[in-house]
């Protein structure tokens, strides 16, 4: 049986480094999910992805969910619903969060903006320094460029890149998009997924076992 690391092992990388990691084991926080096989590979400490995902409040109920087998650039910060003020009034400044009294005088009805729980996808690819805003949904597959602002839903098995992200180009055509997302080859188990190692990486979607 052709050999790959257990999900569980914190560096797998083939030689020595501490600079790539299966990012699920790096995870303190209950509000994030991450997948099977999904790495992280940091330049300077692989345990600033926690700190890369900004104003997460657990309070605020929103998750930050990856699927499996992404791949995850130095510098990709994700920024979640925490950030948001209102700008509903005159003013934007929170005078609630520093004292109880003012939090008495807002309206019954009042509510900060909400964009829900962040999603990725399984296999997606996100480049160096690439922001993702509240909210947004990366469909599996989809590839971000460096550098890129992530502030709408990706489709999956599309390119995006620039401030603010566009599409690019899909990678396949529709057909072939939809067969891969039947199949969904990162649910397999792994022993499948060794076997069919050289369609995923240079072949076509018919050239995979099914």
């Amino acid at each position: 049986m052709t050999y790959f690391p257990d999900p569980s092992e914190k560096f797998p990388l083939a030689f020595p480094t501490e600079r790539t990691c299966f990012l699920k084991n790096f995870i303190t926080r209950p509000n994030i999910l991450i997948g099977d096989y999904t790495y992280y590979d940091d330049e300077t400490d692989v345990r600033n992805f926690e700190k890369n995902v900004l104003y997460h409040f657990e309070f605020l109920g929103d998750q930050l969910k990856i699927g499996k087998f992404c791949q995850i650039a130095s510098g990709v910060k994700f920024l979640m619903n925490g950030m948001f003020h209102s700008m509903s009034g005159v003013s934007t400044f929170p005078f609630a969060i520093f004292s109880k009294d003012c939090q008495s005088a807002y309206p019954a009805d009042f509510k900060y903006p909400f964009k829900g729980d962040t999603v990725v996808g399984n296999d997606v690819w996100i480049g160096y320094n690439v922001t993702v805003m509240p909210g947004v949904h990366i469909g599996d597959g989809a590839i971000i460029g460096t550098n890129a602002l992530v502030t709408k839903d990706v489709e999956p098995y599309s390119i995006v890149g620039g401030n603010p992200a566009k599409l690019i180009r899909k990678r396949f055509d529709d057909a072939t998009i939809e067969k891969l997302l039947q199949i969904q080859w990162w649910h397999w188990p792994i022993e499948k997924i060794l076997q069919n190692v050289s369609a995923l990486v240079s072949g076509t979607v018919d050239d995979l076992s099914c």
